[in-house]
């Protein structure tokens, strides 16, 4: 008896195994090859990262906002109760922010600028975790430059939506974390620490750990901005003072307050570790 049997999937199309967790290696493989393949061919050598709060809004949302709550409050007398004193105080916090967004915009916008006068739009991209807040901010600020951004957006319970700042070929999604820090480190050549939660402080401690020993031996300048979020947030001379980090750690770190602070340090750094050879500006991305 004549029997066909159907043809069976090819395994490499079978999406039911592709998301079981026998295939878990592929899928960590697939973000790590498939982001190199994307960077080589859009020739994408290295990168400025900025990381920061997703929550963080720009200074017209944010003056709305508390302007909003100012007139609920005036319509109680002046006498608000504390769900609303609450709300006050959350507003007038996200005004305090927003100027760090726009900050982070210009920041964005001047070092784009630098890096097309010198080479081209390849080199010292701005590069963020892709989703809003200052990771808007700051590729915003690289387009509106006319230059290119990076978003290295991640997969999350809370839905993080990409940004409508980044360029699109160079948008890109994560399952693992682990894969998405590795590409904000591989290609950093700086980084820009603008007030943040969580995950900020989780990036920046993971990156100070990394340099600190010496699993990143490349220079990487580390601007940490917002010196009055920041001093309330972490005490890193305590941390000396208890003896457990060394006054050379801190030489890790530059405290910046303006954009003018933070882009002249950068650019310092950058000129002088990076700059004096092109050829090998261009070949380090592929070196692993």
């Amino acid at each position: 008896m004549n029997r066909e049997n159907p043809k069976p999937e090819k395994a490499y199309k079978n999406l039911e195994f592709l998301k079981s967790s026998e295939a878990r290696i592929i899928r960590i493989l697939s973000e790590f090859f498939e982001p190199m393949a994307r960077f080589k061919k859009y020739k994408i050598y290295d990168t400025v990262v900025f990381f920061g709060s997703a929550r963080t809004i720009n200074r017209d949302a944010a003056e709305k906002k508390l302007a909003e709550v100012q007139e609920r409050i005036a319509k109680t007398g002046d006498h608000p109760d504390s769900a609303l004193q609450e709300e006050l105080d959350q507003a007038s916090n996200k005004v305090f922010l927003s100027r760090y967004y726009e900050d982070a915009v210009e920041l964005a916008g001047r070092i784009t600028e630098w890096s097309k006068s010198l080479y081209s739009d390849h080199h010292f991209v701005v590069c963020s975790g892709g989703g809003p807040g200052m990771m808007e901010a700051a590729n915003k600020g690289a387009i509106e430059a006319g230059g290119k951004s990076i978003g290295l957006n991640i997969s999350i319970p809370m839905e993080q939506y990409a940004n409508p700042y980044i360029t699109p070929e160079l948008n890109f999604d994560f399952h693992y974390f682990f894969m998405r820090k590795f590409w904000f480190i591989y290609l950093a050549k700086a980084l820009v620490i603008f007030p943040g939660g969580f995950g900020t402080l989780d990036e920046l401690f993971e990156v100070l750990t990394l340099i600190q020993t010496e699993k990143v031996k490349k220079r990487m300048p580390i601007v940490i901005y917002g010196t009055e979020y920041w001093k309330q947030i972490i005490d890193f001379e305590a941390m000396v003072n208890f003896g457990v980090v060394s006054e050379e750690d801190l030489a890790l770190i530059k405290f910046c307050d303006t954009v003018d602070d933070a882009f002249n340090y950068l650019k310092e750094e950058l000129t002088k570790y990076y700059m004096s050879d092109q050829q090998d500006l261009e070949q380090g991305m592929y070196e692993l």
